[in-house]
């Protein structure tokens, strides 16, 4: 899935570039490479991908074992499933530091209708999803509504969700032994060639393909993109701008909840401490990924392979056995690298 706004007709093959002094000249391969990138937002984080596992390959056997691989994956399930409903924000220019809390939120009211009023596990998922969606609107409405900053909507609603979860479960985790089977059905694993492939992986690409066919293939998504390049000119061109963004919040809530599903099942429990760190994380599969932070730019499977990127990282500096930190110190320059890269690709829009 790759992002082609309608001025690229003229960037895709440009015939000449524009200098800085106001003149032209033929365009450069560095040019050329800029376009390119501009074109397939999805393009770099897949060349580093397979640049870094070539290199953790050769730095240890067991790295490129489908039983490591498989694990890799198994891991960024949770986060990939996330930033898809990041994604979807942060292409409309906006960001969502309620995602980990959102997600939590919705597991531990599926876990607790479960548990404490006997709900079967179909009716306790859909009151997961029910959450999700609600936490979606919430902040869509702040955003939409009240026109303020998603970066504080979100910040306060981050604490709000915290605060709510922490009080309806006591801070105490319901381990899956206590839930019905369906609520950790995502945790159950098949056999492919040797890999150990979970339902919530198999659960997560699905979120993909249809996230990646609605945005490709229908005019919401077209809007989203349009939304996020320039609201005002989406306005003037008859888009319902307020709708299109509060139906991305409102849809990125329901992944929120899927993604909650899959972490029940990752890690067996509903716990008010999973997921700390999933708004950075999610945050960081997305700009690795190639969605631009300033919105209408980016790729979904970009961000699945920014997701699956810094996974590789953690798992091939792990197996080298370096420390943890170096482990951070990695995904940060990945980040640093991403942006600045991006503010380079930009220019080509000038």
């Amino acid at each position: 899935m790759t992002h082609q706004p309608e001025d690229t007709a003229l960037v895709d093959h440009p015939l000449e570039v524009l200098t800085d002094a106001g003149l032209t000249r033929p365009p450069s391969p560095l040019d050329r490479l800029r376009t390119l990138l501009h074109r397939y937002p999805a393009l770099s984080p897949a060349v580093v991908l397979i640049i870094s596992m070539i290199a953790f390959g050769l730095l240890n056997d067991r790295f490129l074992s489908s039983a490591n691989l498989s694990l890799v994956v198994q891991q960024v399930a949770v986060i990939g499933a996330l930033a898809i409903g990041q994604t979807l924000i942060v292409l409309t220019a906006g960001i969502d530091l309620s995602v980990g809390a959102a997600m939590i939120l919705s597991t531990l009211v599926a876990a607790g209708v479960a548990t404490d009023h006997g709900w079967p596990g179909p009716l306790a998922l859909f009151a997961a999803l029910v959450i999700g969606v609600a936490t979606g609107v919430i902040n869509g409405v702040l955003v939409t509504r009240l026109n303020l900053p998603p970066f504080i909507v979100t910040l306060g609603t981050f604490n709000v969700f915290t605060a709510v979860a922490l009080l309806y479960s006591d801070g105490a985790t319901v381990r899956g032994i206590e839930m019905p089977e369906l609520l950790t059905w995502t945790g159950k694993s098949f056999d492919v060639a040797g890999a150990q492939i979970t339902y919530g992986v198999v659960l997560m690409i699905l979120m993909y393909v249809g996230m990646a066919f609605a945005l490709s293939q229908t005019t919401w998504g077209r809007h989203v993109y349009a939304v996020g390049d320039d609201a005002e000119s989406a306005r003037l061109s008859g888009i319902h701008v307020t709708r299109v963004i509060l139906s991305v919040y409102v849809t990125a809530g329901a992944l929120f909840a899927a993604a909650g599903w899959i972490l029940m099942g990752r890690v067996n429990a509903a716990s008010p401490n999973a997921g700390v760190d999933a708004n950075l994380d999610s945050i960081t599969a997305v700009v690795i990924g190639g969605t631009s932070l300033f919105g209408g730019r980016g790729a979904l499977w970009g961000s699945l392979i920014g997701a699956l990127i810094v996974g590789v990282f953690r798992n091939g500096l792990s197996l080298a056995g370096y420390d943890p930190l170096y482990q951070t110190l990695a995904v940060g320059v990945l980040v640093i690298v991403a942006v600045s890269v991006d503010q380079w690709i930009r220019k080509v829009r000038a």
